[in-house]
């Protein structure tokens, strides 16, 4: 199953309301066979502007963000569900990707650019695609092409 995060904005609440709400989430999340792999808060801040949601205007939230696994057919149905609660102004769910691999070239590039690979590749490349010049011994006495 693929990595997801839930990222929550919830509306102000008393600490035992924001943790039903909390709960509710989570019990989502495992209703639809998901496993949460870690919850995070991000604390209580104003907004960036004012939010209007099921019929209320908002200006400070508390944000969390959920990282859990699921199908991704069930995505829609969390979707839906967290869109009907009153106390969760904004939901977003992002995948997770993994981070690509890379592998060092520290050492090669610290060597001057004419001994790098990269360059010498991108040297060979520009002399390949070198046009021919105009030769002037060519018996005409001017250049055949407008200058």
């Amino acid at each position: 199953m693929p990595s997801y995060e839930l990222a929550l904005v919830l509306r102000q609440l008393p600490r035992p309301e924001l943790i039903s709400v909390i709960k509710r989430t989570a019990e989502a999340i495992f209703d639809k066979g998901g496993i949460i792999r870690k919850f995070e808060n991000l604390g209580t801040r104003p907004l960036p502007h004012k939010v209007s949601e099921h019929g209320v205007v908002h200006r400070e939230a508390t944000h969390f963000t959920i990282t859990f696994d699921s199908a991704p057919t069930k995505l829609s149905d969390l979707k839906e569900e967290f869109g009907r609660d009153i106390d969760i102004i904004r939901r977003n769910i992002f995948k997770v990707e993994e981070p690509e691999e890379y592998k060092c070239t520290l050492h090669e590039e610290m060597l001057p650019p004419s001994y790098r690979k990269d360059v010498q590749e991108i040297i060979e490349i520009a002399k390949r695609k070198q046009k021919p010049k105009y030769n002037y011994n060519s018996g005409l006495d001017y250049y055949p092409f407008q200058k």
